[in-house]
């Protein structure tokens, strides 16, 4: 069995999803990369779940590289066909929670260590943190805690996604997330809704009418003074979205223009919750619903929510009581692709997978990025990833393709090596 296999395969057992199993997989993770050859292992921590840090010394002088992973994972939910903490292999597929997601980055890293013999060509430095499910909330942190340790010249992020199997990408882009909870009362208290309907105004009535105008008939975005990014975009056909995203048959895709673009350069407004507590044949006097809003790189997120904010306000009727807490502020980010970091990355990639990687955007949102170019602002940054579009992260049946998997170690190993001499 390879290295990345067996690597996978021993940190899927574990359930790293909180308490005392994300102990053991850090514990697992430190044990790994000492066994690779790393001068020094140590399990740290800055008021949260424990990270793992892994040095590897280069040569005199030589460049630094920091290779990122995370050992938590999500839960398994259900709708699984294999058992999610059990790794198994069907049609040259593993399946098992965190496959993708993101342990096979760490066998990723792994695997490029241990085919330099634990003397690699840079000088690496590992960071395998154990919250990234749970926003990082104490990666700033670490990060400022350890700074000198931790700082390099190529930054790569094990944590993307391949553009399709047997085809390597480069996360180039990701949109940022704003999320608030919108507030609607119109009543003291609910009432019956046969003896005051049709001229009590109710909550949840009123919360629909605002959500409704966020987008046009089209499924376009409705709200005004939000940007568009500008990066450069694949094609992506319809029948590849629906099956991905399981758009049901005869359900048109929201949006207009290249689906692409809808993904990486336009915000996108979602509802994620709502909280009308069932209350029998009544009037809602209150309501709560939770906004998100993607925004897409060139953006600000103090911007999209002033946008989202004005909107709502102007659309609200006079005859209810409006009120917005903001939550969370993830910026977007672009990143740079013009340096040595990149152009190591594209050579490596297209001698390990035989074929040269596509440049891609991602609707999602990494908070991790911007931390780490906040911190080491002179650091280039690379997102890789072993997921491909059948891998489901966060869903059931998480899964990674094996010889993708092993295209991906070849990968990261000849960067090292193509790093240090670019």
């Amino acid at each position: 069995m390879s290295v990345v296999r067996d690597a996978v395969e021993r940190l899927v057992r574990i359930p790293s999803v909180d308490g005392a199993a994300v102990v053991q997989s850090a514990q697992l993770t430190a044990d790994l990369f000492g066994a690779a050859g790393a001068a020094e292992v140590d399990i740290v921590a800055a008021g949260g779940a424990p990270a793992v840090i892994a040095h590897f010394p280069g040569p005199p002088e030589s460049r630094r590289v920091l290779l990122y992973a995370h050992h938590d994972v999500q839960p398994a939910g259900d709708g699984w066909r294999t058992p999610p903490f059990v790794p198994t292999e069907i049609d040259g597929r593993l399946y098992g929670r965190g496959t993708a997601d993101d342990k096979g980055g760490i066998a990723v890293h792994l695997a490029a260590l241990h085919a330099h013999g634990g003397r690699p060509p840079v000088t690496v430095t590992v960071l395998v943190e154990g919250e990234e499910e749970t926003g990082s909330p104490t990666l700033p942190r670490l990060l400022r805690e350890h700074r000198d340790r931790l700082a390099a010249d190529l930054v790569v992020l094990a944590d993307g996604d391949n553009w399709e199997t047997g085809r390597p990408a480069l996360t180039v882009g990701l949109r940022g997330l704003v999320d608030c909870t919108v507030s609607v009362r119109t009543l003291a208290a609910n009432v019956h809704s046969g003896m005051y309907g049709g001229v009590a105004p109710d909550a949840v009535t009123t919360l629909c009418r605002l959500v409704a105008s966020f987008h046009d008939d089209t499924g376009q975005i409705a709200i005004a003074g939000l940007s568009r990014g500008s990066l450069p975009t694949l094609a992506i056909s319809e029948d590849r979205i629906r099956a991905e995203a399981g758009i049901l048959p005869g359900i048109r895709p929201s949006g207009q223009g290249p689906i692409a673009d809808r993904l990486w350069n336009q915000p996108a407004v979602s509802v994620l919750d709502i909280d009308a507590p069932p209350a029998g044949n009544v009037l809602h006097a209150s309501v709560r619903a939770k906004i998100g809003l993607r925004v897409p790189p060139g953006g600000s997120a103090a911007a999209a929510y002033a946008a989202l904010r004005r909107h709502i306000l102007e659309l609200a009727p006079e005859a209810a009581r409006i009120h917005l807490e903001p939550g969370e502020f993830i910026e977007p980010y672009q990143l740079d692709t013009a340096g040595p970091g990149y152009t190591a990355a594209r050579t490596a990639f297209a001698q390990a997978w035989g074929t040269p990687p596509v440049q891609v955007g991602s609707g999602g949102s990494i908070p991790l990025v911007a931390q780490f170019a906040n911190t080491y602002p002179d650091a280039e940054i690379i997102v890789t990833g072993v997921a491909d579009p059948a891998s489901h992260p966060h869903g059931p049946n998480e899964s990674v393709e094996l010889d993708d998997l092993q295209k991906a170690a070849a990968a990261e190993t000849a960067l090292l090596t193509a790093f240090a001499v670019s």
